[in-house]
């Protein structure tokens, strides 16, 4: 990809675009979304190591869901079905574990704690998380979230088997939460049109240029 930076005009696979400010407001929704998800993450589990209230923590895993969410909205990935298979995570998790709270009649967190299987309604939140890890680590080739990517399905995984010590599975999450609050702040200082990529091939894999 090739840039005239004077016109701000971008030269892409299929032809030439521009990067607008709509375009510039969903890459800044995209950050914010990705360091509220980051904040949550680590206070959540910060709240689970000091014992906090389940409640607390089941709220702190709402609003990382949402951010989350907000993020699948905003992101911007070439491959159409990657995108979907996260949509389709994300609710099947967030689906899942309120359907497990409602039936209990107790938070998400209570009962992730008190049976390890209920990890799996979660897990598929998380596995949504991991998704977008990895596309940014092909993308951006960050050790940050290909870390991400590695330790958060060990320690998910880890619990639900119950082969994690405890002092493990608080250096994945320490390791998962610090590489999280450091990739989303680094992501202010990186160029817009990088975490936008070619509007041209996005353009191509949805049929909207048929040129």
């Amino acid at each position: 990809m090739t840039v005239d930076t004077a016109s701000e005009v971008f030269t892409g696979r299929f032809g030439t675009y521009q990067i607008t400010v709509a375009d510039r407001r969903g890459v800044l929704t995209y950050r914010l979304a990705l360091l509220a998800m980051a904040i949550s993450f680590t206070l959540a589990g910060i709240a689970v190591i000091a014992g906090g209230s389940p409640w607390l923590v089941s709220a702190l895993f709402a609003l990382f869901a949402a951010a989350l969410a907000v993020a699948l909205f905003t992101i911007h990935i070439y491959m159409l079905a990657l995108h979907r298979a996260l949509w389709a995570l994300w609710a099947v998790g967030v689906a899942a574990s309120v359907a497990l709270s409602f039936a209990l009649g107790a938070p998400i967190a209570q009962l992730v704690a008190a049976n390890p299987l209920t990890v799996l309604a979660p897990g598929f939140v998380f596995a949504a998380l991991t998704g977008i890890c990895i596309k940014e680590s092909f993308c951006f080739g960050w050790w940050e979230t290909a870390l991400v990517a590695f330790c958060l399905p060990v320690l998910i995984l880890g619990y639900l088997g119950g082969m994690l010590a405890p002092a493990v599975g608080t250096g994945l999450f320490a390791a998962c939460a610090l590489a999280l609050l450091l990739v989303t702040i680094r992501k202010f200082f990186y160029p817009v049109p990088g975490d936008i990529g070619d509007k041209t091939i996005h353009a191509y894999v949805r049929g909207e240029n048929h040129g």
